[in-house]
């Protein structure tokens, strides 16, 4: 492996499990930029599902009292997510997924410019359990049809009057079941090839470090600045969408 290949993938893994690490999410976001200049997209694409179900087991381990106070919230997102990947990816015959993330990179947009610039966040206090399946279920469907499954479930928490803790376990385990998905896709279509694994050998010290670092983070910040470091990703994921899909045209 060339040393330019080893410091992008390297810089991808301390990006990429840094966020996820805070935030439970992003890991594509900010890690996939990096491993595209150095791979070939379906490599780097496979790469990146790597680092985040790596980085989510940590985010998993240290949530997971969270996680079984109240185990309905979390599998009312995951298991309808799960349920919904196999139709996103049927609707990949019908549909041009570049459309779709145009459109939701748009929203992304609007959405995180206009609370990410407000003094105060909503803060929705009800139960709301069919929203959550149902955005859930449709993420799973945006997680098979364009590898967008964390979007919608990630503006919804992020008005959802949640302890931080909760809203982050929640993400953390509906991500990481989807992507976990994703990675046994992927390695049906053997996408998996040696180039992966070296690369992924790299990442391994780089994204369990930076994971470590971002739960570290995540431990010091309130439950306002968590709520508001979401809007802040969702405004960045949206840009860095539009960014990716000017490029590629």
């Amino acid at each position: 492996m060339q040393i330019e290949t080893v410091i992008y993938v390297l810089l991808g893994g301390l990006a990429g499990g840094f966020v996820n690490g805070l935030a439970g999410m992003g890991t594509s976001l900010f890690a996939l930029g990096f491993f595209l200049v150095v791979l070939d997209p379906v490599s780097a694409v496979a790469l990146t599902a790597l680092l985040a179900v790596l980085a989510g087991v940590q985010g998993l381990w240290i949530s997971r009292s969270v996680l079984w106070e109240d185990p309905r919230r979390w599998l009312r997102f995951t298991l309808p997510g799960i349920l919904g990947v196999p139709l996103g990816l049927m609707l990949l015959d019908w549909v041009d997924p570049a459309v779709l993330r145009r459109i939701i990179a748009a929203g992304l947009v609007l959405y995180g410019g206009y609370f990410g610039l407000r003094r105060s966040l909503p803060r929705l206090e009800g139960q709301y359990r069919w929203v959550d399946r149902a955005l859930g279920f449709v993420g799973g469907i945006l997680g098979g049809f364009a590898s967008l499954s964390g979007v919608l479930p990630t503006i919804w928490l992020s008005m959802r009057a949640w302890p931080r803790a909760e809203t982050r376990a929640v993400l953390q385990s509906y991500n990481f079941s989807i992507l976990l998905i994703t990675v046994a896709g992927l390695a049906l279509r053997g996408a998996y090839e040696a180039q992966v694994w070296t690369a992924f050998a790299v990442v391994l010290p780089a994204g369990v470090l930076a994971a470590q670092a971002g739960i570290f983070a995540f431990r010091r910040i309130t439950d306002a600045q968590f709520q508001r470091l979401l809007v802040l990703l969702c405004l960045c994921l949206g840009l860095g969408m539009l960014m990716r899909e000017v490029l590629a045209g």
